[in-house]
């Protein structure tokens, strides 16, 4: 009786060999002194200057080292408290502002139809405008001589008519939020509209089923699955709204008085307006601590939402 033999055919290893280390390094090297020379250094040299007197008026090199003098004088300052306070107030009008339009720009033009699909081609274009153009657009429009918004809101608001939009308190810093909305909101509806899709209707259905109406159906399902997102991009604006820059340069100046200095515009005035490095320094740093805990927040949520 024959008896057949059964070898077994392993398969065959596929060896990966890494490539050497001196081509490795040869390659990274030029993006990784890019990285040093304009990331690393810069970070740790404005570090060190913030612990030491630096006014630049009256040296051109680092002055002793103070310690903590430069924090500490910071939340005595009356102008940086300010600018805490006009950045935390400004990050509340654009966040609350962007979320609400943007969230009901994403309702209304959540049904795939072929106005809604043209409609949401448009949404981007917004976002994609600088935020330099996005100033001057809006202190052109707002002029009160031949601004159109200024005109149109004088028109359907007589009281209104002739109002300095950018030269009193509140209202010159509402228009810096508008001008920010009118682009993020857009933005926002994009990704909100996206997230309604993952919804599935059979939800919204049943609900229907037992009675519940459209406002029904957003309060308690559409809302409360939305949740997760809602969360992601308000801090992905919160970050954005503490790094206001360019709008108050352009339309307001900080002004009128520092009613719109924010913690970034502040931050530029003490460094290349007084001159003084050292504070600027210690200032930029607890912007740094600010951002690297929102940051930290929206990398966190960002993770456990995708290990979902």
């Amino acid at each position: 009786m024959a008896i057949s033999q059964i070898t077994s055919v392993r398969p065959a290893k596929t060896v990966v060999k890494r490539q050497g280390g001196p081509l490795r390094w040869l390659l990274l090297g030029p993006a990784l002194l890019v990285i040093v020379a304009t990331v690393i250094y810069p970070l740790i040299s404005s570090f060190v200057t913030s612990f030491r007197q630096w006014q630049l008026t009256t040296s051109p090199t680092p002055g002793p080292f103070v310690g903590l003098d430069n924090y500490t004088r910071a939340f005595s300052d009356n102008n940086f408290l300010n600018s805490l306070w006009v950045s935390g107030l400004y990050m509340l009008l654009s966040v609350g502002l962007t979320l609400f339009l943007g969230l009901s720009f994403a309702l209304l033009l959540s049904k795939p139809t072929r106005l809604n699909t043209f409609a949401r081609a448009l949404l981007i274009f917004p976002f994609a405008v600088a935020p330099v153009l996005k100033g001057f657009s809006w202190r052109f429009m707002l002029n009160p001589e031949y601004g159109v918004y200024a005109k149109m809101m004088g028109d359907i608001f007589p009281p209104l008519k002739g109002y300095l939009w950018l030269g009193h308190d509140f209202s010159a810093l509402l228009v810096i939020a508008l001008s920010e909305v009118w682009g993020w909101a857009p933005l926002f509806a994009l990704m909100f509209i996206g997230a309604l899709g993952s919804i599935p209707p059979e939800t919204s259905e049943a609900a229907k089923v037992d009675g519940a109406n459209g406002l029904q159906i957003l309060w308690k399902i559409t809302l409360p699955l939305l949740a997760p997102v809602i969360y992601i991009v308000a801090l992905l604006k919160v970050i954005s709204a503490f790094k206001m820059f360019d709008q108050v340069q352009i339309m307001t100046g900080g002004g009128p008085g520092n009613s719109t200095q924010t913690l970034f515009y502040f931050i530029s005035q003490v460094a290349f307006r007084n001159l003084d490095m050292g504070y600027a320094s210690a200032v930029s740093y607890i912007l740094v601590v600010i951002m690297g805990v929102l940051a930290y927040l929206y990398v966190r949520n960002l993770l456990s939402k995708a290990s979902e």
